[in-house]
């Protein structure tokens, strides 16, 4: 059974199925029901305690990941049968396996569904999600031979695959016999082999067997079923800790912990499909899977459900088909591109009318280049365009936080890991980026002209609607970066500090020739002065420019003082005395903390508290030039002698000096062009 209050937590949105007496004689208030469905159409747009009753296709159109039926019907079997049938893949209950059950007024005459309650012929599966979800995996992945050793820890796994006809099980006492019988079932069948144990020492046994499977590559998947891992060092009987491995007994080791949300599920979904592929990745090898249980006896679950599958696809494979789907490249942070990458992407977005989503990292300049930002950041308006079938995910970490609305995702990079930004990963391509897209080009038949660019015109199109809507901004990050972007030299290298910094300037264009870099990869505020500067020292010849915000900036101040410091280095700080982006208006800090976030959360009042003297000093004796701005006067006043394409005698640092109510007034407008009719 499931702790209705636990239930109530993870499911977003809970439907009830089922309006006869069943429900209307039990029915509470205080339950959180969503709207009710029927089959009888009849009853479809009418209400019933303020609810609606509707067409049980409109669960279709809920994320199923986080939406729950519980049918409240005497004819539960068929409703079940039909909702599958319909495609219905949410969760399915009975109020009998919810504690306390919602519809029963007298709740000590309550008895759960329990394992021995119902017949588990055709699979009647434990509760446990994480457990489901493996089973699920295991069936997709064809893991169908197991040997399993007896234990409590493991019943939630075992009882719920020893009748399900897909698997076939063996039984073995000793676990360091069990795991020298699944190497020699596995040598001899080719197959991959499971092991699934109880907790104690049983998993120890288990060491030699594997050493000899992570040597001679042979596929096993050890299963250890466990009590929580918070347990350990508590002197509770039989929890041991699994959580180190030697090197070499499994190529990968991954806990499966009990699931209470959406997010804990995604993440048991992952790490089942990264542990399921890694048993056949660069030759093969055992994994470890640490399965948690909380010993349920509830084996109500008729049927697993539907799971997230990803697979990797090797340069040899047979490619996924691509044909006929609105398909996007989303690029993070990227180096250089070289021209043979650039023609291929360009190529490829011709042939199947895609287009590139980018922000300033991105670094490609090609034609089908869409700087998404300013259309994925707005908070009312939702563009058409936008909604992909597939999305390719090349580059590294961006820190745009666009919300780009795509069925499925496909992750290319040579290091072939699973990386689920969008949590909508399908595919992995273990495979340079150039080669991905090559080998789509060759697929191409030949008698298919190229498109005629339809998709990226359409994103352009939005994108120079809102700007259009653009209206006169305060003086801000967002304003100066509206000013200056697209007026840096032509071949500068433009350098942005995390996070509002990077947010902003991705809302307008830069030159073709300018490269941009912010460090994204550990996303914290330590080192963009220094990286700036570092990179000048590639190349004397050319300008390097780094915006950062005032925290950022004295965080790292100290490499101004490097002796190797040049000409060719030119930065702005934007002086707003504190950490802006916990001042903004759609941050939390200034959500739950108000003014009172100065304090402590966005560190206001530090280093001079935007003293007109501090930097300029600072910045003067270590030989820099030093200009400044108070207002958008003297900021344009100044702009055209920072951003001149000479060298100067001097590298120069230009202090601009905002106001955190301007520049949080400044983001809103900037993320609020547009509203959707409906909204």
């Amino acid at each position: 059974m499931i702790l209705f209050e636990d239930f109530c937590r993870y499911y977003r949105k809970i439907v009830v199925w089922g309006t006869g007496g069943a429900f209307t004689n039990h029915y509470k208030k205080d339950f959180p029901i969503e709207y009710l469905v029927d089959t009888n159409q009849e009853k479809w747009g009418k209400r019933i305690f303020d609810l609606d009753i509707c067409d049980p296709h409109r669960v279709l159109q809920e994320k199923q990941s986080e939406t729950a039926i519980i049918i409240c019907s005497t004819y539960g079997d068929e409703i079940y049968q039909k909702a599958r049938e319909m495609g219905i893949k949410c969760d399915i209950f009975l109020p009998s396996m919810l504690y306390p059950n919602p519809f029963l007024e007298n709740q000590e005459s309550y008895k759960p569904i329990l394992f021995d309650d119902i017949s588990i012929g055709h699979g009647a599966y434990t509760v446990e999600k994480n457990v489901q979800i493996l089973i699920a995996l295991m069936k997709v992945h064809g893991i169908r031979k197991i040997i399993a050793s007896p234990g409590a820890t493991n019943i939630s796994f075992v009882a719920s695959v020893q009748k399900d006809p897909f698997f076939e099980i063996y039984s073995a006492v000793d676990e360091r016999s069990a795991g020298y019988l699944a190497c020699g079932l596995a040598a001899e069948s080719g197959e991959p082999v499971a092991l699934s144990c109880t907790g104690a020492t049983a998993s120890r046994n288990y060491m030699s067997a594997l050493t000899e499977a992570y040597y001679r590559k042979l596929p096993v998947v050890v299963i250890t079923s466990s009590q929580s891992i918070e347990r350990i060092g508590h002197n509770i009987p039989q929890v041991t800790d699994r959580t180190a491995l030697p090197n070499d007994i499994a190529k990968i080791s991954v806990c499966l912990p009990i699931i209470y949300n959406a997010e804990q599920r995604w993440a048991c979904e992952i790490n089942t499909n990264k542990a399921l592929l890694e048993i056949r990745h660069h030759g093969r090898g055992p994994v470890h899977i640490n399965l948690i249980t909380d010993y349920s006896k509830d084996f109500s679950i008729r049927a697993l459900p539907s799971v997230k599958v990803i697979q990797r696809i090797m340069y040899t494979d047979k490619l996924p088909e691509l044909s006929t789907k609105r398909v996007g490249i989303f690029v993070g942070a990227h180096v250089e591109w070289n021209e043979e990458l650039l023609q291929s992407v360009n190529q490829f977005c011709a042939y199947y009318d895609a287009v590139v989503i980018c922000d300033q990292s991105s670094n490609y300049r090609g034609k089908y280049r869409v700087l998404a930002p300013l259309i994925l950041q707005q908070k009312e308006y939702h563009a058409k365009c936008t909604d992909l079938d597939i999305l390719i995910h090349i580059g590294e970490i961006s820190g745009a936080y666009m919300n780009v609305n795509s069925k499925h995702v496909w992750r290319v990079s040579p290091d072939g890991k699973i990386v689920d930004t969008f949590q909508k990963l399908q595919y992995v391509f273990e495979m340079e980026e150039i080669d991905f897209f090559e080998r789509y080009i060759e697929n191409v038949h030949q008698d298919i002209e190229a498109n005629i660019d339809s998709a990226v015109y359409k994103w352009q199109q939005e994108y120079e609607k809102l700007y259009a809507c653009i209206p006169e901004l305060p003086f801000s990050n967002v304003w100066i970066a509206q000013q200056t972007a697209d007026k840096l030299p032509e071949g500068s290298s433009l350098h942005l500090g995390i996070l509002n910094t990077l947010r902003t300037w991705n809302f307008f264009e830069t030159p073709e020739s300018v490269l941009c870099y912010s460090n994204t990869g550990g996303f914290g505020i330590d080192g963009g002065v220094s990286a700036c500067m570092g990179a000048s020292l590639h190349n004397a010849d050319k300008l390097y420019f780094g915006v950062f915000g005032d925290l950022a900036f004295f965080y790292d101040m100290n490499v101004l003082g490097n002796r190797h410091v040049a000409n060719n280095l030119r930065i702005i700080v934007i002086n707003n005395a504190g950490g802006t982006e916990f001042k903004n208006y759609s941050h939390r800090g200034i959500q739950v903390l108000g003014k009172d976030v100065d304090a402590f959360v966005a560190a206001g009042g530090h280093f001079g508290n935007q003293s007109y003297q501090l930097v300029r000093h600072y910045a003067e004796d270590l030989g820099f030039e030093y200009l400044s701005a108070r207002n958008k006067e003297e900021y344009l006043s100044n702009l055209s002698y920072f951003l001149q394409p000479q060298m100067t005698e001097k590298p120069i640092l230009f202090e601009v000096y905002t106001d955190s109510d301007k520049e949080s007034l400044a983001l809103k407008i900037i993320q609020s062009l547009k509203i959707d009719e409906e909204n």
